[in-house]
Parts: C-alpha cells; structure tokens; sequence
C-alpha cells in the first residue's frame, strides 16, 4: 500500500508551499520532485523498489531564506516523519558528544509520536465516551460523599459472604448495620446506575468543568537509564526498557487532582493509549521511517572546512562528514523500536557556505548529495510579500494575537512597505538574517501597543507609514 498521495504531483507539491512560503523556486522544484519519486517507486514491483534511491538534496543559501521551512512544510505536507539535526552537534567516533547515528533515533521517536497521534485521533471517539464513563464515576462518587450516602454492599456482602466481620464492637456492627440501611434507603430514589447516567449527560452538556476531580495516569518513572541515555544500549541492541523495570523505572500510575476539563484530556489520552497495540505502532513506526523519512541536516558548511592535514577541529570536522558516509549511503542503525534502515531516507542538507563552500566537503560526502539548489537572498519585496501573502504571514499572526485582547489591528499598504524597507535597512548595514529581521521590527513596531492592549487601547488600531517611522525612529 502507498504511503503517499497519488494526488501529490510535483505542481500540486509547488502551490501547497506557495502558501507558506515566498520565492525560492527552484528549491520547491527540487524537494516536489523528489517528493513525488518517492510515490512512483512505492509504485515499483517490490523486486524493483528495493534498487531506486532517493536523490539526496544540497540546499545552499544565506540564513532566513526559508531553507528549513521548505523541508518542515515538505514533510507536514507528506505526513512523514521529520527531524531537524544540526552537523555542528555531532562529534566523530571517540570524541565526547552526539554521534551520527543518534539522528537515525531521533527520527524513529518521530515516527513513533506520528503514528501514535494518528492512532489517538482514529481513537479518540471511543476513548472520549471511555473518559466520560470515568469521570461521570468520579463525580458521582463526590455526589454521594456530599450527601452523605453509603451505598450499600461494604459490610452487608461481607455478612452474607462471611457470616460476620471479626474484630468489631457491638456498638461498631450496629453503625454499619445503620449506614447499610440508610443506603438501601437512597438506592430507592436514585440508583448509582442513574447518578453516573446523569452525571455523564451533563458532562456533556459542558457543566462541571471547572469541578475538581482526583485522576490516575501513568507516568514514566526516572531510572537509570534516562539519566545516562539509551544510545550506548541501543548500540548494543539491548532493550532500555528491560532495565528500566528492573531498576525502579518503567511505567508508574500517579494520582493528581485537576479540574474536569483538565482531566478530560488526560484521560483521553490515556484511554486511547490502553487502546493501543504498542508492538503494531512500533512496527508501522520503523516502516515509515524508513520509507518516508525526511532529516533536515543544517549547518552542513560548517564541518566542510578542509583539515590541510592539520589537527585540532579540523580533524574532527572531516571525521564527522565520514561517520555521515554510511548513515547517508545506506546502513542499519539499532534502535529501541527496532533496527532502522536508511536506504530510503531523504536527506536534505543545507548551509550558507559564507566562508566554506560545497566542494570543501569531502568527495564521498558531495556524491551523496548529488542534487545541488541555490536559495536566492531576499529583498525589500520578498519582505512585503512575507508580511502579507503566506497563510500564516507575520501580519495575520499579530492581528490574531491582539484579537484576543479585543483590539482591531489592521496597517496599510504604506505602512507595511515602510516595515520591509527598515528591514531591508537593518539587513545591509549589520548582519543579514534574511526574514527573521522582520520578527525584530514588527516587535519593536507593535512593544507598546502590546503591553498597553489590555487596559488601555483603542478597540480598533490602524498601523499607518507615519506611525511605522515614528515608533522605529525612537527604538
């Protein structure tokens, strides 16, 4: 069965992330097109699918050119596993620090949260009526405490099952005699049957939520393991979590009193997890992180500095892009869910490569990374198109969060132009960041208006030209 969309063409591919992000074509070309040649060798007899690679990409450009979100969107859009590594973290083999093959790891757990949510929201019906059912319990239980009611069963089924309770007073049996009979009493008006019912229909109907009830949830105990990790055990192929039991670890169920609407979550979340066959989820997990998973390899320039038969970083540098050799090419990496082949995986490395350029990498390195893409440097127009025209453009994001403090904000064509432009500015004369300069000048546009939204502003706000220069002039 194909895991992606035949629906999924390479121009469909470019428009989805035409949404979210601006210029940069021939990046979109790139990763569209290799998007889609997964799908077709999915297509592949399996004799046949087992000889088609992926086409490993190099993406190259300045920072804050959309480099990594390009990646991000390509993987949501897929709904593959993703990961997002940065080179500079990894040491080579017998230095102190992360080795390679944690990235491998890194995308397993991925995978597994992926697969789980899906399982959770396919789920989540049956899990919310379980949840309901729990809680309904619960209230009722708080229901009869408040009124005082007894049900009975404690010490009647106790005389019928044993003929008497030894160790109690006269005065002590005739108490619990009394308590039994008040309530059978109580059973005759409303039963517990008909209390849970109705405490669960008025769950429903959205009362009680902020109701305080004491709930039980696993949480994974601290051991051993997770304060020395679980890579050198994974190497080994043991499982941590065997030790995890034996040393203290493992799952543990913990009792936290939260209110209803709280707890609904928590026990959803449960619910669906009891529901669960971790076995399965594990297996489809390590499936599609082999088959559909996406690493991101930032910072890749920085280790592509030529040792020139020195030491020091250097050596460690090179060492590290030929720990990357085999990860890349192809190999088998042990993992707590499984071992995890890398065939298939596609990897997208990108870099600035300011001081360094892709022919610093070794030779082995750049024929794993046969696809080479340039990401353009973004001007004073990709900015104003950045502000406005992306789904979740910086402009639409401001105004949502305002919106909740009840204030109307909306700008002008002007007043935005004028913000690309300071941003533009900003670029030249100090380090160029690309788009992320625009979070720095819509912060200080917009410090005062937000400290001041809750009390004081207008309920509508118009952002114009003057204001954008007077409010920049003074920061």
């Amino acid at each position: 069965m194909s895991l992606l969309s035949d629906q999924l063409t390479p121009r469909e591919i470019v428009k989805e992330l035409d949404k979210f992000i601006i210029g940069q074509a021939a990046a979109k070309k790139a990763v569209a097109i290799a998007l889609r040649n997964r799908w077709r060798r999915q297509q592949l007899p399996p004799s046949e699918r087992a000889e088609v690679l992926p086409k490993n990409i190099l993406m190259m450009g300045p920072t804050g050119v959309g480099k990594t979100e390009i990646a991000r969107r390509l993987a949501s859009l897929a709904r593959a596993p993703f990961v997002k590594v940065e080179a500079t973290k990894f040491t080579e083999v017998g230095y102190v620090g992360r080795d390679v093959e944690s990235m491998i790891r890194d995308l397993a757990a991925a995978s597994v949260r992926l697969v789980e949510a899906e399982q959770l929201e396919k789920m989540r019906v049956e899990a919310e009526s379980a949840a309901y059912d729990r809680l309904a319990s619960l209230l009722a239980d708080k229901e009869e405490e408040r009124l005082g009611i007894v049900r009975r069963g404690g010490f009647a089924q106790a005389i019928e099952a044993f003929g008497d309770v030894p160790g109690l007073t006269d005065e002590q049996r005739m108490t619990l005699i009394e308590q039994d009979a008040q309530a059978q009493e109580a059973e005759e008006g409303e039963s517990r049957e008909d209390l849970i019912a109705r405490m669960k229909q008025e769950l429903m109907d959205g009362q009680h939520r902020k109701t305080l009830v004491s709930v039980a949830f696993e949480e994974q105990g601290s051991s051993f393991m997770q304060v020395f990790g679980p890579q050198g055990m994974e190497e080994m192929g043991i499982d941590s979590n065997m030790f995890n039991n034996q040393l203290g670890g493992g799952t543990k169920y913990i009792s936290r009193e939260a209110a209803v609407e709280d707890a609904f979550e928590i026990l959803v979340e449960s619910e669906a997890k009891r529901r669960m066959d971790e076995p399965s989820i594990h297996k489809e997990a390590v499936h599609r992180a082999e088959q559909t998973g996406i690493i991101f390899l930032d910072e890749i320039d920085k280790i592509a500095i030529k040792s020139g038969g020195g030491g020091g970083p250097e050596v460690s540098r090179e060492g590290v892009q030929r720990d990357l050799l085999p990860v890349i090419e192809g190999s088998t990496v042990p993992s707590k869910y499984g071992p995890i082949n890398t065939d298939h995986i596609l990897f997208i490395a990108a870099g600035a490569f300011h001081v360094s350029n892709p022919d610093d990498l070794i030779p082995e390195l750049q024929g794993r990374l046969p696809i080479r893409v340039t990401l353009d440097s973004l001007g004073e127009d990709d900015f104003a198109r950045i502000l406005t025209e992306p789904k979740s453009s910086l402009m639409k994001q401001y105004q949502k969060l305002m919106a909740v403090d009840g204030v109307e904000l909306s700008f002008t064509k002007e007043a935005l132009d004028e913000v690309a432009h300071v941003a533009q500015e900003l670029n030249n004369s100090t380090e160029n960041i690309g788009a992320r300069r625009l979070h720095t000048v819509m912060e200080l546009l917009l410090e005062k208006l937000m400290f001041d939204a809750p009390e004081n502003a207008e309920p509508q706000v118009e952002i114009g030209v003057e204001h954008v220069r007077r409010e920049l002039k003074s920061s």
